[in-house]
């Protein structure tokens, strides 16, 4: 009877090194892999490859899913499981055994490189940066004197200013929550 030691765990670990940020950048620079790894994130659970291709096929046309056709069906299928989830298998982002899909740990970290900015919203280290600016103009106005603080006191000014910032960051969290693949209903 073999036993499983930590000196064995460790071994299997060194076996299977993890994707540098190039090859993760790889990966996510698909769609239909995105859409793969948004599908099973959203089901929270292993997936039958045929759902997954189903769904995949639905959001790359912009279909309901009874509007496919067979031909459409199969076509996003046969990349899939022939192309698609031996990648991110390999990847070590999925298992993938023939049939069903089921996410790894390593997928759940896959969010830290879609910072997933909407077409119509300005990306948030630019929005940061000026909001940056205009503290710093503020706080030289205090500094300088030609901030008023008759009307506002200067720990108003600074308030004011920290309180920019906290909700300007929880409406980043908020949304980068929001924005997560499997978080909402079609995949960014």
């Amino acid at each position: 009877m073999a036993t499983n030691t930590a000196a064995d765990e460790t071994q299997t670990d060194l076996d299977e090194p993890t994707p540098d940020r190039g090859e993760i950048f790889g990966l996510l620079s698909n769609q239909r892999r995105r859409y793969a790894i948004h599908y099973c994130k959203r089901e929270d659970g292993p997936v039958e490859l045929g759902d997954l291709a189903e769904h995949v096929a639905a959001w790359e046309l912009e279909k309901e899913i009874p509007e496919l056709t067979a031909a459409e069906r199969k076509r996003v299928y046969t990349s899939l499981q022939q192309s698609h989830l031996p990648t991110l298998e390999r990847a070590g982002m999925v298992v993938f055994d023939d049939r069903t899909i089921e996410l790894t740990e390593e997928a759940a970290e896959l969010d830290v490189y879609l910072d997933i900015v909407p077409s119509d919203s300005v990306p948030w280290g630019v929005y940061y940066l000026g909001l940056s600016a205009l503290a710093s103009i503020v706080m030289a106005g205090l500094w300088l004197g030609v901030v008023p603080t008759e009307t506002i006191p200067a720990l108003g000014w600074t308030t004011l200013v920290v309180g920019l910032f906290a909700a300007s960051s929880i409406v980043h969290v908020v949304q980068n929550r929001r924005m997560r693949l499997g978080e909402m209903e079609h995949p960014p």
